[in-house]
């Protein structure tokens, strides 16, 4: 008998080796690049003002929403302003509260807003919880169990489970917090401590919601309503959920289109929602986000209105981020934007996690979402995209308050990074379509 020749290995093993390594490669491909996935370019036929007609007509058209008027917005900055405004709405709460924020955690802020939703389910409201399978892990059992033995609904969208393992890293990060209907909540904030207090310590971030009434608030109820039904079996419908309401139509009348976007396709709306916004800025551009990993083509387009003359701003965290690898993502795309004209600055007193977009000082998008990849194609994120000169008023004060309290990244002291730095930025930025 023959011996086997040393290092020769059976097919069958050879097989599986190409087989794995093929597997790799594909997973490689498909976390870490982005063939295929969006367009190389994206280009709009006009460009008009956010004030016009033809704008909003045309940015509710590709985001496939309605356009709304009237109801009430009104901005709300940081943990003082937001939980009192929250506690004092859900105490009022007559017929139905749901609550849909990304995180939730054990703590004062959760004992409040528990200690109420067990009160308001005790006395007949029906009180509806959806906590996202992997950001709501940490609210306390004793209370979910307590608030449905009370009669109240508490669900999980995409748990860890069989069935769903395929589909874990895609996330529902939207907030969506809605009372009787007609009164609503989004923006960055959620049920933790990290959101008490008015940005005045490390401990406690930097950030704001909206508060809507009227119309506005069935755009809210809608990104609730979507991912219960799916979670929890239960389609919502009827008056206590969508009440007939008559808002003001009339001169000054704030118009609103509520946008939600889930990883169910390549339509990808918040992308053109962002992109139609950008481009329609003729005097101010101002982005407020935790975390800017924007896609070529929107990097593009910041800096395009840029170089046109246009006052675009960036507000970013610092040291302070809770995601150091991100913001190291940032500052490698920057260069290409501060030499464009951007101007970009980072928040110094505690994390910056405040999510909005104000064009000209009218035109307002704030919601769930962040400036990057993720927040487009891999989360269900919702916004609320605003004309109102009152509510872009008061984001253009907040903003330029925030950079009294920000250093600014300048072109120099990004040039002048050493190469540790900028190997790190290489290599965080690999990862850049997972953020």
């Amino acid at each position: 008998m023959s011996a086997k020749r040393p290092g020769r290995y059976p097919r069958w093993l050879a097989f599986l080796a190409a087989v794995g390594a093929v597997s790799l490669c594909g997973v490689v491909l498909t976390l870490f690049f982005a063939f295929g996935r969006r367009p190389s370019a994206l280009a709009v036929t006009d460009m008009p003002a956010v004030q016009s007609e033809e704008f909003l007509v045309s940015l509710a058209g590709i985001a496939g929403a309605p356009l709304r008027t009237g109801g009430t917005v009104e901005l709300l900055n940081n943990g003082d302003e937001f939980f009192p405004a929250l506690l004092r709405d859900l105490r009022a709460a007559e017929a139905t509260i749901n609550i849909l924020v990304f995180i939730w955690e054990e703590g004062k802020a959760n004992d409040q807003v528990m200690a109420v939703l067990k009160d308001k389910a005790r006395s007949g409201v029906q009180v509806r919880v959806l906590l996202d399978g992997y950001g709501g892990r940490g609210a306390p059992k004793k209370d979910r169990d307590a608030l449905q033995e009370l009669g109240g609904k508490v669900a999980y969208f995409r748990t860890p489970s069989f069935g769903k393992l395929t589909r874990f890293h895609k996330r529902t990060h939207r907030r969506a917090i809605v009372v009787d209907g007609h009164i609503a909540y989004t923006g960055g904030m959620a049920i933790a401590d990290k959101w008490l207090g008015d940005a005045d310590s490390e401990e406690h971030w930097r950030d704001s919601m909206v508060r809507v009434t009227g119309s506005p608030a069935a755009a809210i109820q809608s990104a609730f309503a979507a991912p219960w039904a799916h979670s929890a079996g239960e389609i919502l419908v009827g008056e206590l959920f969508y009440p007939t309401l008559r808002d003001g139509s009339g001169p000054g009348a704030i118009r609103t289109v509520g946008v939600m976007s889930a990883p169910t396709s390549d339509h990808h709306p918040l992308r053109l929602v962002f992109m139609q916004s950008f481009l329609a800025a003729r005097r101010t551009l101002y982005i407020t986000t935790p975390y800017f990993v924007p896609d070529r083509v929107l990097r593009e387009a910041v800096a395009q209105k840029a170089r046109s003359g246009v006052d675009v701003r960036i507000l970013l965290p610092d040291e302070h981020t809770d995601a150091l690898p991100i913001r190291q993502t940032t500052h490698s795309y920057l260069g290409e934007l501060l030499e464009a004209g951007v101007k970009a600055y980072e928040y110094q007193p505690t994390m910056m996690h405040a999510k909005h977009v104000v064009v000209d000082g009218a035109w307002s998008v704030v919601g769930s979402p962040n400036m990057d990849i993720r927040s487009k194609e891999l989360n269900e994120e919702n916004v609320l995209c605003v004309l109102d000169t009152a509510l872009g008023a008061r984001l253009d004060e907040t903003f330029r308050r925030d950079l009294a309290r920000s250093d600014e990244f300048t072109l120099d002291e990004w040039r002048r990074r050493g190469w540790a730095k900028r190997v790190a930025e290489r290599g965080f930025r690999l990862f850049a379509e997972q953020y």
